[in-house]
């Protein structure tokens, strides 16, 4: 399988991702750093407890613990969907309780988001659906008509691409909102339990693809509880269990 990209890499490479540590933050703070965060409801527990880990560029972590342990909710916290109740927070080397909207919408765009319902527009076919981030940003076609072919291309739905998502499978949908995500280049891509609708084989060419991304210089973090796919890549663990996270390296 070969990445769609072209060779504009500072390193050489042919990749669409090219190399991050150019950017801003991708140094001695890392992606994501979180110190101590935790987070209550109104005035309920804490669901989440003195939480600290890190995301650095070109990593490979799955977020990992039983169902309703707080999964979701910790990658919505990195997404600045969610506000902790306390604790510090760094956004590409910035602590964002700092930083205005403007630029948490820019950072929220340096980050690719790969959610469990996909989130497709089902009146849209998938190449627009793939196209919508850039086109909310007001891009004309002309300038990424070429990059929205090649990346469904490398997800296998070059043959799709006019379909509409009411006629796709769970397994197309899942490609299909990888490539979305993938779409607006991003230093970090977040995928909350992309095999948990597919079956095993598609399962292992799912994470093939986001293993290809890591090698590329994308850092991915994938939220599971399917040890049979953890065991396929050996990465580190954040494993998150009655509100407290460790890692198992």
């Amino acid at each position: 399988m070969v990445a769609p990209g072209r060779p504009s890499a500072p390193c050489g490479k042919r990749c669409r991702i090219g190399c991050r540590d150019s950017r801003p933050g991708a140094g001695t703070f890392g992606l994501v750093r979180f110190e101590n965060v935790g987070l209550r409801y109104g005035m309920g527990p804490e669901v989440l407890k003195d939480i600290n880990f890190s995301i650095a560029p070109r990593s490979f972590q799955y977020l990992t613990g039983p169902s309703g342990a707080g999964k979701t909710t910790l990658m919505r916290l990195v997404l600045m969907a969610l506000q902790p109740t306390r604790g510090l927070v760094h956004l590409f080397g910035q602590d964002v309780s700092r930083l205005d909207a403007a630029t948490l919408t820019a950072f929220r765009r340096r980050m690719g988001v790969v959610f469990q319902d996909f989130r497709l527009l089902d009146h849209l076919t998938l190449y627009e659906n793939v196209a919508l981030p850039l086109r909310v940003l007001g891009k004309e076609e002309a300038s990424y008509r070429a990059e929205v072919v090649e990346l469904l291309r490398w997800v296998g739905l070059g043959e799709r691409m006019h379909a509409v998502p009411p006629v796709l499978s769970g397994g197309e949908k899942q490609r299909a909102a990888i490539a979305r995500a993938l779409i607006g280049r991003p230093e970090l891509v977040l995928a909350d339990e992309p095999t948990g609708n597919v079956d095993p084989a598609l399962g292992r060419r799912l994470l093939r693809l986001f293993m290809e991304l890591q090698s590329l210089g994308t850092a991915v973090v994938i939220a599971t509880h399917d040890l049979g796919l953890m065991e396929l890549y050996d990465a580190p663990r954040l494993v998150l269990a009655d509100g407290h996270l460790h890692v198992d390296a």
